[in-house]
């Protein structure tokens, strides 16, 4: 497994009509987070972003339509960890970025493992099914696993894949956003099969380390309720 980057490069847009992006993970309810170390400073030479979910949300797939613009719909579930590395250009924040993109195995007999890879993270992103219900319920145990292995300041975004299977869905959008704003996190509904807001959940992360610049959708509403459940 190497450790540089392939060549690709993305492009993000900036927006200024969204709040910024929390970045906290030491709270289980949503506060003015300590800024990043660097935030605004610059970014670290690399950003180490991880994928954590249950098994078969789709986790590869968006790593695999934002790293390489495909989609494969007979992806196998990753085994241990998958290492990608793609370069991000914002604008007017000087240098490109390089995101190093470790995807995690969402199956029981890996879970073990997964804090191998939590260490030294900048950012997370939960990812759950919103064809499967228990997928999202499920969620809130991933971040008490970075909680217990992971550094108390990172940028957190919950991540509601599949949307392009209306028809099978069972958590609503409403129950994925008060979640998100139970634990501090930035909710983002996307589909790897069709790339719908893809982008947005990974160069929306660079942004904010550059400088606490805004993803450019699906800002936190305030929930009525603290948790979905």
């Amino acid at each position: 497994m190497g450790n540089s980057c392939s060549g690709v490069q993305r492009h993000a847009a900036p927006s200024s009509d969204s709040p910024p992006l929390p970045s906290l993970l030491g709270s289980p309810a949503p506060a003015p987070a300590a800024p990043l170390e660097g935030a605004g400073l610059g970014l670290p030479p690399r950003i180490k972003v991880v994928l954590l979910g249950d098994s078969g949300v789709g986790k590869s797939c968006l790593a695999l339509r934002y790293t390489r613009g495909w989609f494969d719909a007979g992806s196998k579930a990753t085994v241990g960890a998958a290492f990608s590395c793609v370069t991000v250009a914002l604008p007017h924040s000087g240098p490109s970025a390089k995101i190093d993109l470790w995807d995690t195995a969402g199956q029981e007999r890996y879970q073990s493992l997964a804090p191998l890879y939590y260490r030294g993270a900048h950012a997370s992103v939960i990812v759950y099914d919103v064809t499967q219900r228990e997928t999202l319920a499920k969620a809130a145990w991933w971040l008490d696993e970075l909680r217990r292995y992971a550094g108390q300041h990172m940028v957190l975004v919950l991540v509601g894949n599949k949307t392009d299977l209306a028809d099978q869905r069972q958590a609503t959008e409403e129950e994925g956003r008060a979640l998100a704003d139970s634990i501090g996190a930035h909710y983002v509904e996307t589909s790897a099969a069709t790339g719908s807001h893809v982008a947005e959940v990974f160069e929306g992360i660079v942004a904010q380390m550059a400088g606490g610049l805004p993803l450019s959708v699906n800002a936190v509403a305030a929930a009525p309720t603290p948790s979905v459940f």
